[in-house]
């Protein structure tokens, strides 16, 4: 599984590393400080990771518009926001982005971890 991890800061990606190790044993993560390295972190994958999460607050492009330009091109990546923008109308921007969950800042490791796990066993396509 390859998790592509976004967030401005290295240590909130850092501690999501830490706590998605635990979706498994050969979980790969790439890492991205904003939008257009996250774009480019996908590119480099073959276009195609399994799992997003992504910060909402970024410089250079920001988590919301990142998500718009993923869904232009791919509807089934499952993405989860992960950021302290928890009003209703932000959660709703996000949800018509295309999100596939969201987690508020600061979470504790089992909080992410069950959003996540939560996340992709929706997304699962039907055997």
């Amino acid at each position: 599984m390859k998790v592509l991890l976004v967030d401005d800061s290295k240590t909130m990606r850092t501690i999501q590393k830490r706590v998605l190790e635990g979706l498994g044993a050969g979980t790969e993560f790439l890492e991205a400080g904003d939008g257009f390295e996250a774009l480019s972190a996908i590119a480099s994958a073959g276009g195609k990771v399994d799992l997003v999460l992504v910060d909402w607050n970024m410089p250079n492009m920001d988590g919301l518009t990142l998500v718009q330009r993923i869904r232009e091109k791919d509807k089934a990546t499952p993405l989860v926001m992960c950021t302290t923008e928890a009003e209703k109308e932000r959660v709703i921007a996000a949800a018509k982005a295309g999100i596939s969950g969201y987690v508020v800042k600061p979470f504790d490791a089992k909080t992410l971890l069950e959003k996540v796990q939560a996340t992709l066993a929706r997304m699962k396509p039907a055997a």
